[in-house]
């Protein structure tokens, strides 16, 4: 599928990339602009990108309601962020306690990404490349299923390292290929699939065991945390859990039936369970 194909280099010290999230800028500081696409840049024209058909664990979400910021078992979101990092050619990350890179080997390193649009947060919704590829004279490049498996985002998928949640702009063959490889990964139990709740449903007992022991879809964790967050006497009850989702009604599509619906028709909540009825890569979310 064409899409557009913007040059530059990953930069990441003074930023905390994580699973599915890193900071791109561009050989030309115009590029977005030219592309059309609606990108929030900083002073020196680097932008953030969010990596498309993945969901990476949480390392530091702060919810609309929460003072506070939270986060999802430290150890899986933590290797998804290294194994990103690499795929893109850093070689040695440090960071501080907050998560923030302090220094990287290299301090640079060269890519590309594949995208048409940036996202309500301004941030561009791309494939990623390391490395370099031949351009066309007006920045258009095919993104077949056999260029895809090149991406950091199909290699993460593929290592069980993200979940794959799609949204309604991807290409149906590209999200084709993402859910075959989250596929692969389950099945072989491996990264987040070896410990996910998900599907098998969890008891919420404690705010600590969502944060440090309960591996779920990161969509279903923030919608929790921000539910959580709401009260903030550290009440953990459910009660209110099923009208929370339905108010904040977020629309998708179930594949390959087309069936449109809501997050929270697809989440049964018993007492303090909660469990997705639909595997992730059969959601297609409609984009905002």
């Amino acid at each position: 599928m064409p899409l557009t194909m913007i040059k530059g280099t990953y930069r990441i010290v003074g930023a905390a990339p994580d699973g599915d999230s890193v900071r791109f800028y561009p050989d030309d500081p115009h590029a977005f602009e030219a592309a059309g696409i609606n990108a929030r840049v900083n002073s020196r024209g680097g932008a953030q990108l969010r990596l498309d058909g993945i969901d990476a664990l949480e390392t530091h979400y702060q919810p609309p309601s929460s003072h506070r910021t939270w986060h999802q078992p430290s150890q899986l979101g933590e290797k998804a962020s290294a194994a990103l990092l690499g795929h893109l050619g850093f070689t040695a990350v440090a960071r501080d306690a907050d998560g923030v890179v302090t220094s990287s080997t290299p301090e640079e390193t060269p890519g590309y990404v594949l995208t048409r649009f940036a996202d309500k947060y301004g941030r561009v919704v791309s494939f990623a490349f390391r490395g370099s590829r031949r351009a066309r004279a007006d920045n258009q490049a095919w993104l077949d299923v056999t260029a895809l498996k090149a991406s950091a985002n199909y290699r993460l998928l593929a290592e069980g390292l993200v979940y794959p949640t799609f949204y309604s702009l991807l290409y149906p063959d590209l999200r084709e290929a993402l859910a075959s490889a989250a596929l692969a990964a389950r099945a072989s139990a491996t990264g987040v699939w070896a410990e996910d709740a998900t599907l098998s449903g969890f008891t919420l007992r404690s705010r600590a065991q969502l944060e440090t022991e309960t591996v779920l879809l990161p969509k279903l964790f923030r919608r929790l945390a921000e539910y959580l967050g709401l009260d903030n006497t550290g009440n953990v009850s459910l009660a209110q859990f099923d009208r929370f989702l339905a108010a904040h009604d977020d629309r998708l599509f179930t594949v390959p039936d087309g069936h449109a619906t809501s997050l929270d028709s697809l989440v049964v909540i018993t007492r303090q369970t909660v469990t997705l009825t639909v595997p992730p890569e059969r959601i297609m979310f409609l984009e905002a």
